[in-house]
């Protein structure tokens, strides 16, 4: 039974998300922007990848929604709207897997990369990169709060996760960008 697993996957990603931006949102602009040596550069431009791939592949998946072209692409102007894109995109990626049944995660989905390349990969292998990403990512992203801080920002761990710590509420989140 993998479904279960994706669905605690999508709930671990939606609560690892809120953690680290509840961290981001305590910065000012320019620490968020302030280059750190992380493959995209900055908090702001990490944090902006996650969304730009996880929309890439929920538009591959759904077949609906923005897909941009780039894996660099920056979507968001602010981080009050990067904020908002990254609550919709969790909750997409948690309504998505709901919907699923057993059988839905051995389809074989045909997609093309952003280079155009024609590829086909089952969906539980998708949704295992697309989890294994953010958790990738995330960890520079949790880096960069470090390096910008000079402290540990709040653990990401799924086990945390798994024994019910906390995380900010999206609406605690909404809250804090006005």
């Amino acid at each position: 039974m993998i479904k279960p697993l994706f669905e605690q996957f999508a709930g671990y990603n939606r609560w690892a998300n809120a953690r680290i931006y509840e961290a981001a949102l305590a910065l000012p602009e320019e620490a968020l922007r302030r280059p750190v040596g992380v493959f995209f550069g900055s908090l702001f431009g990490t944090l902006s990848h996650l969304l730009t791939a996880d929309r890439i592949w929920l538009s591959r998946l759904t077949g609906e929604g923005e897909a941009p072209k780039r894996v660099d692409a920056v979507l968001c102007a602010d981080m009050a709207d990067l904020t908002q894109a990254r609550i919709a995109a969790d909750a997409r990626l948690i309504a998505y897997v709901a919907a699923r049944d057993e059988a839905d995660f051995e389809d074989i989905l045909a997609y093309r990369t952003t280079r155009g390349d024609p590829h086909e990969q089952r969906v539980a292998d998708i949704l295992l990169h697309v989890f294994n990403h953010q958790t990738h990512h995330r960890g520079q992203a949790h880096g960069c709060c470090s390096i910008l801080t000079g402290r540990e920002p709040p653990p990401l761990d799924l086990l945390l996760f798994q024994r019910g710590a906390p995380a900010p509420d999206p609406e605690a989140l909404r809250a804090r960008i006005g």
